[in-house]
């Protein structure tokens, strides 16, 4: 019984905001064709018709960009339609949406709680860290309207992630974010790490995070959490509770924490597909929902040699302690694979972090599997 997950980019990279960390924009530049455009509603029913064709289980359809509510409400209200139309196999059907907010007013919050969007919130903390790199077109910043997006989004009963992206900057003040979230009722968390552009040393950028800063971060980070749920507080912060499903044998949610690459559908506006997000760059291309379905694109020489190659640059990971759970970390932080030593520019953040915290870690997990709860 297949499932299957998509991430869908309906404005191809097309943004009303100009951050100056933004990976995608990066990647395009490194295209033959930097933008694919806009995604026609014939494309958006070819790949939903072959999705739900393929899945029989559940079907997550991931929207984001660029800013994919550029696409207008109008082109998620046909997306809904289509898939109770093509829903041939009963499959469990989830969506999600990643944005800036800007665009979200009310009628977007009523359609994504009423279709019970999960909602993925671009934010990085307070004013002044949010709007250091988060900038439109102009150089303004973007957290008063990212803000009220959040409250729009909440009075409508929508769940709602915030991510936000770990700079040296957002790292250096993690007390000040997290406290701001808790004040804000945004108990979601997801914190990933900035990228540095392809082909650029790391760790040059005026954003860019060290694995000395990177290992601070979490840290810190875990102290607060772990402060918090032991004392029967309410927080979700992704990375930390991938740890603890894995500590109690569940598989991993998050694919940095799989051990190897998987084929993860990203569905370009004109139909081309990619195997991640990362690596929406031509010579990872798979092919096009136009001209193949699904379980094809799973089996392309493409596809194929992105899973194997993702294997490499994990040498020192077999005899790593801590590598049952760390598992190798995000691919793109073990590119290019080095002959010898640490694979991951984030190594020694990574062994720091669970030096210091492991022990605490497997307390919630023993606390959770005892049915006791985090405290």
């Amino acid at each position: 019984m297949p499932s299957l997950s998509l991430l869908i980019k309906p404005v191809s990279g097309a943004c009303n905001l100009q951050c100056r960390y933004c990976f995608y924009h990066d990647e395009q530049e490194h295209r033959a064709v930097a933008s694919c455009g806009v995604m026609s509603e014939g494309t958006l029913e070819t790949v939903i018709r072959k999705a739900l064709a393929y899945a029989t289980r559940t079907c997550a359809f991931g929207f984001q960009g660029g800013e994919p509510t550029l696409r207008g409400l109008d082109f998620f209200r046909r997306a809904v339609e289509l898939q109770q139309r093509y829903n041939v196999h009963h499959a469990r059907i989830t969506n999600a949406l990643q944005t800036n907010g800007l665009l979200i007013d009310e009628d977007w919050a009523a359609f994504l709680g009423e279709n019970r969007f999960l909602v993925g919130l671009s934010l990085d903390g307070p004013k002044d860290l949010h709007d250091g790199n988060r900038v439109d077109a102009a150089g303004g910043g973007s957290y008063s309207r990212a803000l009220r997006a959040a409250q729009l989004l909440k009075s409508r009963g929508v769940d709602v992630n915030v991510l936000t992206v770990v700079t040296g900057q957002v790292a250096a003040a993690i007390p000040r974010i997290y406290r701001f979230f808790r004040r804000s009722g945004l108990l979601y968390q997801q914190y990933i790490p900035c990228l540095d552009p392809l082909g650029v040393p790391r760790g040059t950028a005026d954003y860019s995070l060290t694995p000395e800063a990177y290992g601070a971060f979490l840290r810190t980070l875990f102290d607060l959490w772990y402060r918090d749920v032991t004392q029967g507080q309410f927080v979700y912060i992704r990375y930390f509770e991938n740890l603890v499903g894995l500590l109690l044998g569940r598989p991993p949610e998050s694919c940095a924490l799989f051990g190897e690459c998987t084929v993860q559908h990203v569905v370009e506006a004109d139909g081309s597909v990619y195997p991640c997000d990362f690596y929406c760059l031509d010579p990872w291309r798979l092919g096009t929902v136009q001209g193949d379905d699904f379980a094809a694109l799973r089996e392309t020489a493409a596809a194929r040699r992105f899973v194997e190659t993702s294997r490499a640059g994990r040498e020192a990971c077999r005899t790593c302690p801590y590598g049952p759970l760390c598992r190798g970390g995000c691919r793109r932080d073990r590119e290019p694979p080095l002959p010898e030593g640490p694979g991951n520019y984030y190594c020694s953040a990574y062994r720091s972090f669970f030096q210091y915290a492991l022990p605490r870690l497997r307390q919630v997990a023993a606390a959770v599997a005892r049915g006791a709860g985090r405290g």
